[in-house]
């Protein structure tokens, strides 16, 4: 497990993963639409912060109840009742609302427990589902980040999550992974 007390590492990889997918997309005319509902905006935040995002970046809906998502994004009742709120089929469903709604190539849906209440056994704090789609292919992946750190908060689970989003981004779109000089030695960054 690894120690999440430091966010500097994070917010400066979400800042240079960004940079590379907003002139990825700006460069060959890609859009892009996000609905958030624990990240409360903080991949349109992400985005919006890179100038010049305004040419690929058509915009995001930040959903926190199920009634939202239902009425804005499309979710259907049937998929929350089933699976619940917090799933891969909901995130599925809240980036294809985003993608029909704001007429995108690609588009991110994420839901999950940013805690520091709500989790269960089953599903405890931590647990994020996040779908990034661009055209008609789509990745949605479970995130366990209880499993993978240690002294998480709820900053540092949004904050990982909007990373970890980018990098789905970055996946699903073809973009280059940036590679981030450490001292004398260049890493991938992968957090």
């Amino acid at each position: 497990m690894k120690f999440a007390e430091d966010n500097k590492v994070v917010t400066e990889t979400i800042d240079i993963i960004t940079k590379c997918v907003v002139k990825y997309m700006s460069d060959n005319t890609v859009t892009m639409s996000t609905a958030e509902s624990c990240t409360g905006g903080m991949v349109a935040a992400a985005v919006t912060a890179v100038s010049g995002a305004s040419v690929m970046f058509s915009g995001g809906v930040c959903t926190y109840t199920e009634e939202m998502k239902m009425k804005l994004l499309g979710v259907k009742k049937e998929t929350l009742e089933k699976f619940t709120v917090y799933s891969k089929e909901v995130a599925s469903e809240m980036s294809r609302g985003a993608q029909v709604m704001f007429g995108t190539d690609c588009a991110v849906g994420i839901t999950g427990l940013a805690g520091p209440g709500g989790g269960t056994d089953e599903k405890p704090v931590g647990t994020v589902y996040v779908s990034a789609r661009s055209r008609d292919r789509e990745i949605v992946r479970e995130l366990r980040l209880y499993e993978e750190y240690e002294k998480l908060d709820r900053r540092m689970i949004r904050e990982l999550t909007t990373l970890r989003a980018m990098q789905m981004v970055c996946e699903i779109c073809g973009i280059p992974m940036p590679v981030q000089q450490n001292g004398a030695q260049g890493a991938v960054v992968r957090v």
